[in-house]
């Protein structure tokens, strides 16, 4: 596993590093990459063995204290940043929190600011959600020649931009092969096929948490299945409470401490004085 120094010159190890990302065209290898939001989702990832976690830039201390190993991306433009300025700050404070990149959708003068400081930062191309009405509601893009033929032009000005990687959403999986073999950038392909270096999810749809599941994910778990059990359980509990205290039968005597008898007479007869 590599060793290296942190954003703040601190000696830590890494699953994989930047430049294990980038060589990945040519090493064949693939990695996973999926969401982590706490320590505990974290540290699953990392027990699990994937290679990459992404995470808000807020979350990073949370995520970074359950998974020491992972490779952490951090989310920079979901808390308030306008100015180019802004990006900069918040992608520096992450790095100083333990993420050893930044992700953006925001424009390439944004990503240029940020590579020309020497940051890691991925970009995010094809459907971007934040960006869905541009493309008339949720769907893939790159569909048609002319639609794919302008998103390889924006994979072009990425990489020119100084980004080493990017998120490939909703892009149909032969235009990913095709863009793949010919672009310079890892991608991490989130409903874009197999033909990407890294496959992300994100980990909500992979344990099965969540009451709609995107057609791109699959579940390896029912974890909702699991919450309404819980939820159903402490219910439960609480109405037996509730009942054993209308009752009487809460606390019983095994419940309950107990004074010696001679101290409770002694303790009696000083009150009484």
């Amino acid at each position: 596993m590599p060793r290296i120094l942190d954003y703040t010159g601190r000696e830590a190890t890494r699953t994989v590093t930047v430049a294990d990302i980038v060589g990945l065209k040519a090493s064949g290898r693939h990695l996973a990459q999926v969401t982590a939001g706490t320590s505990a989702e974290a540290a699953a990832a990392q027990a699990a063995g994937i290679e990459m976690v992404v995470c808000l830039a807020e979350a990073v201390p949370a995520v970074r204290a359950g998974a020491e190993q992972v490779f952490l991306t951090a989310a920079i433009d979901f808390a308030g940043a306008v100015t180019e300025d802004d990006i900069l700050r918040d992608a520096l404070k992450a790095l100083g929190a333990g993420a050893d990149a930044v992700i953006t959708a925001r424009g390439l003068d944004s990503v240029r600011r940020l590579a020309h400081e020497d940051i890691p930062v991925m970009g995010h191309l094809g459907f971007i959600p934040k960006k869905s009405t541009l493309y008339g509601g949720v769907r893939a893009v790159g569909k048609t020649a002319p639609e794919a033929l302008a998103l390889w032009q924006k994979f072009q000005a990425l990489e020119e931009a100084g980004a080493f990687a990017v998120e490939c959403e909703l892009i149909p999986a032969e235009v990913m092969r095709e863009i793949n073999v010919r672009t310079g950038l890892a991608t991490i392909s989130l409903g874009s096929g197999p033909h990407a270096d890294v496959q992300f999810l994100f980990q909500d749809d992979i344990c099965g948490e969540g009451e709609r599941r995107p057609r791109h994910a699959r579940a390896y778990a029912d974890l909702a299945a699991l919450q309404r059990q819980i939820d159903a359980e402490r219910v439960r509990a609480l109405t037996e409470f509730r009942a054993d205290v209308a009752s009487g039968s809460f606390p019983s005597g095994a419940e309950v401490s107990r004074v010696d008898a001679a101290e409770l007479a002694a303790f009696v007869e000083g009150l009484d004085a």
